[in-house]
């Protein structure tokens, strides 16, 4: 057999190139407690703290149809506000229950629902989803059941009365409306209407007459409500509106602690927790004392 010519040598083949490595899918958190409890993994950590910073109030309900209610009527400050018609009951010459619990409905509906209803209407501080007719609706019948009932009780406590509920229908609409170009929305009509009104009105309803006394405690609720306005402006302001903070404190001894959105958020909501619950607490317990318990 004849013998097969040699083949000739292939040429070498061009290097190719490295592939670039590939960024990591779940890279690590640098502070893995951070906004999360024990145990809680760095995504979970990371959504957690997203979670709290995105709601638009600390007592805020997720989104949903019974949570957008929940959240619509504040419930934390709604009772902190009724806590003032109980003290300004308590401390009246006279007492009856009855009455205290018609204006306890009648605040809850003007307050409660009605004002924020307004006010949630006037600009969606809460981005509720709540449509605009039923919002509408259920505010201006909130405040109609309040008159209603306000109306009701002229006859028992007197003429007086009517100024009362006339002056509460007006400050529910041009503060949370902010008509009269928001002349009326402002840090003294708050403090007058959702601190001292209440209680001035519980006490005229069940006594027909204003004394000393209730002038003293109503400059009492102005000024709680007042500094409940000037706490939940900062608190707001931080939640809804700033989006990082930067900087720290410096301290005598050398020491350098920084500064967050969170840190400064965190003594403003605790402060208004705690003044919303001890104000209650307070309400009830004069309630109490004065039924003879």
């Amino acid at each position: 057999m004849p013998d097969l010519p040699d083949l000739p040598d292939l040429p070498d083949l061009p290097d190719l190139p490295e592939l670039p490595e590939l960024p990591d899918p779940d890279p690590p958190d640098p502070d893995p407690d951070r906004d999360a409890g024990a145990g809680a993994g760095p995504t979970r950590a990371r959504a957690a703290g997203a979670s709290r910073r995105s709601r638009p109030a600390w007592y805020a309900a997720g989104p949903g149809r019974w949570r957008d209610w929940a959240t619509l009527l504040h419930p934390p400050y709604t009772a902190w506000h009724l806590s003032y018609v109980l003290i300004g009951a308590a401390i009246a010459p006279r007492f009856h229950l009855e009455r205290l619990v018609a204006t306890l409905v009648a605040f809850g509906l003007a307050v409660g629902v009605g004002a924020h209803g307004l006010d949630e209407l006037h600009q969606r501080p809460l981005g509720t989803r709540i449509s605009t007719p039923v919002l509408a609706g259920v505010s201006v019948a909130a405040v109609a059941g309040a008159v209603v009932l306000g109306g009701l009780g002229i006859d028992r406590v007197g003429w007086g009365l009517a100024g009362f509920i006339v002056a509460g229908v007006v400050l529910v609409v041009a503060y949370n409306l902010e008509i009269w170009g928001g002349r009326l929305h402002n840090g003294t009509v708050f403090a007058l209407g959702w601190g001292s009104f209440p209680l001035v009105t519980a006490y005229y309803t069940q006594a027909s007459t204003i004394r000393p006394a209730v002038v003293v405690a109503a400059a009492f609720a102005y000024g709680l409500a007042h500094a409940q306005r000037v706490l939940s402006t900062e608190a707001r302001d931080l939640r809804r509106r700033v989006v990082s903070v930067e900087g720290g404190r410096h301290y005598a001894g050398g020491d350098r602690r920084a500064i967050s959105r969170e840190s400064l958020l965190q003594p403003l909501e605790r402060a208004l927790v705690a003044l919303s619950w001890s104000t209650c607490l307070l309400g009830a317990a004069l309630v109490v004392a004065r039924t003879g318990h």
